[in-house]
C-alpha cells in the first residue's frame, strides 16, 4: 500500500471529548499517519472535508448536526477522495448497511481495539475501494434478513416527522410545531431513516412515498377544514 505524499491525514469527530481525544492520540502514534483536525459535530466534519479534503474522517454516528448517513453523504460529496469511518457503540447490521451504503468506507464498534483501527484507516486509503468492518459475528448473521419497511414499523411521533418532512420542514421548524428538542427531532429522522432504508431526506420521502406512507397533500391555499389558521391570517372561505 502507498500513503498519499506527506502520509494519511486524518480528521477525527465525536462529540465525546475524551473518546475523541483518544481516538486522535491513538492514531498520532501510527506510523505514517497525520491528525489533521478534530470536532464535535456532523456539520464540523462537511466544513473540514471541504476545506482540509483530509485522506481520512473518522465520525461517531450519534453527533449534533445532520443524521449520520447525510453527513457521510456530504462529506463524500465535498469531498470525493476522503474515505469515511464509522466508529461507533451501535453493532447493528440495519445501520452498518446504510451507513456503507451512503458511502463509508469502515465500520468498527467502539469496543475495537487499536490494530483494527489502524488496519481501516490503512485499507480505506487503498486504491481498491476496499470495505472494512469491525463487527460482532451476529452482526454479520443479520445481514439480508433485513424485513422490508411497512407503516407499523415507525412509531407516531416517527410518522408524524415522515410527514413534516415531506413537506420540506426544517428541525427547528419540527422542534417548533412538535414541541421537542431539535435533539429528539434527529433522533426521529435518524429512526425514520434507518426504518425506511434511506440515506437522507429526499432518498425518506421518496421510499415513503413508494410504500403510501404520506398522507395526500393539500393544494396550496387550501387548508384541511377544521384546521386553525396561521396567526394574523383570517378565513373568507365563510364569506364567499
Amino acid at each position: 500500500m502507498t500513503a498519499p505524499a506527506g502520509g494519511i491525514t486524518v480528521a477525527v469527530f465525536d462529540d465525546h471529548q475524551l473518546f475523541r481525544e483518544g481516538l486522535a492520540e491513538i492514531l498520532g502514534t501510527i506510523p505514517g499517519v497525520r491528525v489533521v483536525a478534530e470536532g464535535d459535530s456532523g456539520t464540523a466534519a462537511v466544513r473540514v472535508a471541504e476545506e482540509l479534503r483530509p485522506a481520512v474522517v473518522v465520525i461517531d454516528v450519534q453527533m449534533p448536526g445532520p443524521p449520520a448517513q447525510e453527513t457521510v453523504q456530504r462529506i463524500r460529496a465535498a469531498s470525493p477522495s476522503t474515505r469515511v469511518v464509522v466508529v461507533t457503540m451501535h453493532d447493528d447490521a440495519e445501520l452498518m448497511v446504510d451507513l456503507i451504503t451512503a458511502g463509508a468506507s469502515a465500520y468498527l464498534v467502539k469496543n475495537a481495539d487499536r490494530v483494527e483501527l489502524t488496519a481501516a484507516v490503512r485499507s480505506v486509503v487503498r486504491p481498491d475501494d476496499l470495505v472494512f468492518l469491525a463487527v460482532s459475528r451476529a452482526t454479520i448473521h443479520q445481514l439480508g434478513r433485513r424485513p422490508p419497511p411497512t407503516a407499523e414499523l415507525l412509531t407516531e411521533r416517527e410518522a408524524q416527522v415522515l410527514q413534516a418532512l415531506s413537506r420540506a420542514r426544517s428541525t427547528a421548524e419540527m422542534s417548533i410545531e412538535f414541541r421537542i428538542s431539535q435533539g429528539t427531532v434527529k433522533r426521529h429522522l435518524t429512526n425514520v431513516y434507518r426504518k425506511l432504508g434511506a440515506v437522507s431526506r429526499m432518498d425518506a420521502v421518496r421510499r415513503a412515498e413508494h410504500l403510501g406512507l404520506l398522507s395526500p397533500r393539500v393544494p396550496p391555499g387550501r387548508p384541511h377544514a377544521g384546521l386553525p389558521m396561521p396567526p394574523g391570517v383570517s378565513d373568507r372561505r365563510a364569506s364567499r
